[in-house]
């Protein structure tokens, strides 16, 4: 897990669900002769959104973290302001139905 935005409104964590302690992809125990070491498991991303005006998360894997990786890759090529990236954070926000809860 990585936190890639953080201010007094919202905080961004990138999780990498399968990964290995060092960043590599998990390979599964499915070992097959084109695999002996296991077959490499499908790469399960997501992003953690907590608005943190109300205490509320949500949640993108699937097709909305492809879609928000892909403002990530834009903000990497044009550098936006705060105002733009709490702009679109709010929008994702809004999906936020989750409570934030520490474990």
């Amino acid at each position: 897990m990585q936190t890639l935005y953080d201010s007094d409104t919202y905080s961004v964590t990138h999780m990498l669900a399968n990964a290995e302690a060092d960043g590599k992809t998990a390979l599964g125990v499915i070992k097959t002769v084109q695999y002996p070491s296991g077959v490499p498991t499908m790469a399960r991303h997501g992003f953690e959104i907590v608005d943190k005006r109300s205490g509320k998360e949500v949640y993108l894997d699937g097709s909305w973290a492809e879609l928000f990786q892909q403002h990530i890759m834009a903000w990497q090529v044009n550098t936006p302001t705060q105002e733009e990236v709490e702009d679109t954070l709010e929008q994702y926000a809004e999906l936020a139905q989750n409570p934030v809860v520490v474990h």
